[in-house]
């Protein structure tokens, strides 16, 4: 344990004693407030207030230390207990956190979230309320907090990528409102036993290969929950195991520091020469925290008397970081016994204060619809309406608790509604059920998608336009001409994944470019589908407008956690205030292969929602729909029909002007028999079926749905079955995905059961994965005669 004045933090700023005494006080009250944010933390929740608690105790030092070097145009990607770290950036407050805490949906009170977070996940604004960047490199930065372990790390990888670039690509280096030449750093944070998860050490492996601007903070408490940390880690220690990924001269690699939870003195230390050497060199760093305790345990779901040892929790004790701090500065002479308690006290008062002004303002509101609500069930009860006592019971129940939610009141509400019966009097308490019903859904399920000017939504529809001449073009050369048009036209847009650098894409759409606009803008990855797309995640949330490419849809698969917990939702859970305009880039459907050939739509549309996923039958509408989302600030996967990128198409006048909107059908092919509802390469069958069946005199209409998320906003398919009154749904997803959710889409929700003349069919892929080879793939899915059959049974209906 130290027991002097560390230099760095007196001669490197050219402190007086005076104003190092003052720093370290403040620091002392920040670890003392934050402590007892914890403490009161977990007593709401056991108290019944707040539903579940996980905090930072223990951490507070450490973090403190860290966030002396956290400078404006920094971003943090951490998780669940980077509270005190918040607190001392200035990016949260402590009367937010228990906002958060009690789940507030008022985004005044819990701007970070909006309650749809648990406590500890912060976020601080990327865009503003039109959908613009905002000045990234002038405000410090936190990326929306993540609870799936190890999920912050993928997007981290991102997050220093895009210093990278903006340091050595020429064409970033005027964008000065989202990078001060690259200088900023990612600091990422993660637990010791989340280390043992892949997403941890494929984005490690990852920047060591690429050397970017990343510091790994590993809070050690030697714990995963109960299970020690022997169980977790090979050594029994991340730092050691890591050795062999050490930076050393001429390799790449990380850099490796082990610091004590304890050691204020000597963790601000290390930190200053460490972190500047992040900045300068872009050398990412490992910083193995050690020794840290947990006072209260991991959460209160449970007790860590349960599997700690009485030698362990006493140890704990003993060298609690705020404890050590404290006996450093008596040591020190930097405060006296009075000074300190006179810190600790106010601590205790302002934490307070500040927990109990956010409860009064999430439960005045609350407290206001009761009142409302018993104005008007009394009202009832005057005008003779209880006959049986119902609502009088149902009032008094909600009169009773002292701690009502939002859906207290409306089950009193609805309780009444059904008591009352069928009467003009409680048209009043209706309308108050469903204007609550209805402010309570905008409160929690708004803005899954971008709902401000930047929606991809929004987007109007420009034609594609052909000169006269126009040449008849394989696909992918179209795709090629359009890439090479807009890299030249937009130098935010990025393009990576496997083998699209230097060959330009196994299917030839970046072939040329690289040489063309350089690979700091057009490069190779390893094969990491996870961190391809974490990468994506970070740079678009920098302000760059990615398109990572996933090699075979099959392969989505790797990356879809990112995708599903990150990107997807993140538009959602920080209530509109983070945004992450990345383009997944994917091709799949028909080829010869078990995993080369998979349509898992289904898949992607259920984990994907807060995502477009577009589905473009042919290169020309792909790039119209490229097009529109780099409009817009929404995530996106395009998926390109492999066996497309050969087959000849017109090539467009306007290729950087036409828009494909999304969410709008178009009609292919007219008829008046039946209506064919498909996509992607499946979509070319259905054409092929449709001229064989013209020959037994069946007209189709064919309607290439275009977009999958969102699905047919104008109800173009259910216009088209009003005039057929036959409709058959077709893909190449397994039985119940795609074509499932399609069926319900138009009979369901669009009520196009009310023209049916007969049953609605699909016909979908086999349960199975597609079978190698022609013969395969006529087997396992749907083929011509398949079609032609199903549709001739159906017309002899």
């Amino acid at each position: 344990m130290e027991n002097t004045i560390h230099n760095p933090l007196l001669t490197s700023e050219k402190l007086s004693f005076d104003k190092f005494r003052e720093e370290v006080l403040r620091d002392y009250r920040m670890a003392c407030e934050s402590r007892e944010v914890s403490l009161m933390g977990r007593k709401e929740v056991l108290t019944g207030k707040a539903k579940f608690g996980i905090f930072g105790d223990g951490k507070e030092v450490a973090q403190i230390a860290v966030s002396k070097f956290f400078k404006n145009g920094d971003f943090l990607s951490g998780y669940y207990r980077d509270q005190t770290l918040a607190f001392a950036t200035g990016q949260a407050t402590l009367e937010e956190f228990f906002a958060q805490l009690y789940a507030d949906p008022n985004p005044a009170n819990d701007p970070h979230s909006s309650g749809r977070q648990m406590n500890s996940h912060f976020a601080t604004p990327n865009v503003d309320s039109n959908g613009e960047w905002l000045d990234l490199v002038n405000r410090k930065n936190i990326a929306a907090g993540m609870a799936p372990t190890a999920a912050q790390m993928p997007r981290s990888l991102g997050f220093a990528l895009a210093s990278t670039l903006f340091r050595h690509s020429g064409v970033l280096q005027d964008m000065h409102e989202l990078s001060d030449n690259g200088n900023e750093i990612c600091f990422c944070t993660i637990g010791d036993a989340s280390t043992s998860e892949g997403h941890f050490w494929e984005t490690i492996n990852a920047a060591g290969v690429l050397q970017v601007p990343l510091a790994v903070f590993v809070w050690d408490d030697g714990y995963g929950i109960s299970v020690p940390r022997k169980y977790q880690t090979t050594k029994g220690s991340i730092s050691e195991a890591l050795k062999g990924m050490q930076k050393k001269d001429h390799t790449n690699g990380f850099d490796i520091y082990k610091l004590k939870a304890w050691d204020y003195a000597g963790m601000c230390e290390v930190l200053e020469t460490a972190i500047q050497k992040i900045r300068d060199t872009h050398i990412p760093a490992l910083f193995h925290v050690e020794e840290v305790t947990q006072p209260q345990g991991h959460s209160t779901s449970g007790s860590h008397e349960r599997y700690k040892s009485p030698d362990q929790l006493e140890w704990e004790r003993e060298w609690d970081a705020n404890k050590k701090m404290r006996e450093w500065v008596l040591e020190n002479e930097l405060a006296s016994e009075d000074e300190l308690y006179e810190i600790e006290v106010a601590s205790k008062e302002l934490v307070r204060e500040n927990k109990n002004r956010a409860w009064e303002k999430y439960i005045a509101p609350i407290k206001q619809q009761v009142a409302h609500c018993v104005e008007l069930i009394d009202a009832l009860i005057r005008q003779g309406l209880d006959v049986h006592g119902d609502m009088e019971k149902a009032k008094h129940e909600l009169v009773i608790n002292r701690e009502p939610q939002r859906k207290d009141v409306l089950h009193t509400l609805h309780r009444v509604i059904s008591a009352a019966g069928d009467t003009t009097a409680v048209n009043e308490i209706k309308a108050l059920y469903a204007s609550l019903k209805q402010e309570g859904y905008n409160s929690y399920s708004s803005f899954l998608y971008d709902e401000s000017p930047k929606s991809p939504l929004l987007v109007e529809a420009v034609p594609a336009t052909y000169a006269s001449d126009a040449p008849m073009t394989n696909g992918y050369e179209i795709l090629n001409k359009y890439f090479d048009a807009l890299f030249s036209s937009n130098p935010k847009v990025l393009a990576f994944g496997e083998d699209v650098g230097k060959i330009g894409d196994v299917n030839q759409g970046f072939a040329g470019l690289q040489a063309k606009y350089g690979n700091h803008r057009i490069f190779d990855t390893a094969i990491r589908e996870l961190t391809i797309m974490g990468q994506g995640i970070g740079l678009a949330m920098r302000g760059l407008r990615p398109i990572a490419e996933i090699q075979y849809l099959d392969y989505l698969l790797y990356g879809l956690q990112p995708l599903s917990d990150d990107a997807a939702s993140l538009h959602w859970r920080t209530k509109g205030r983070q945004s992450c305009p990345l383009i997944v880039r994917t091709r799949g459907h028909r080829l010869e292969g078990i995993w080369h050939s998979g349509s898992p739509m289904g898949m992607m549309i259920h984990s994907l929602r807060g995502m477009h996923i577009c589905v473009p039958r042919n290169m020309v509408q792909a790039a119209g729909m490229y097009n529109t989302l780099l409009d817009g600030n929404d995530p996106a996967i395009v998926v390109e029909s492999l066996n497309g990128y050969r087959l000849k198409e017109k090539l467009p006048a306007n290729l950087l002007d036409f828009r494909v909107p999304l969410g709008v059908p178009e009609i292919v092919r007219e008829g008046t028999d039946i209506t064919v509802v498909s996509y992607g390469s499946t979509l070319r069958i259905a054409q092929e079926a449709a001229v064989v069946l013209e020959r037994s005199g069946i007209s189709c209409e064919i309607v290439d749905v275009q977009t999958l998320l969102p699905f047919d906003i104008h109800h173009h398919i259910l216009a088209s079955l009003k005039k057929t009154n036959r409709i058959v749904f077709v893909d190449e997803d397994v039985p119940g995905g795609a074509c499932g959710y399609m069926y319900t889409e138009v009979m369901e929700k669009q009520g196009g059961y009310r023209w049916l003349d007969v049953s609605p069919r699909t016909i979908t892929a086999k349960a199975h994965r597609p079978s190698y080879g022609s013969d395969g793939d006529y087997f396992s899915k749907p083929n011509l005669e398949e079609i032609v059959d199903v549709i001739r049974e159906m017309m002899a209906e």
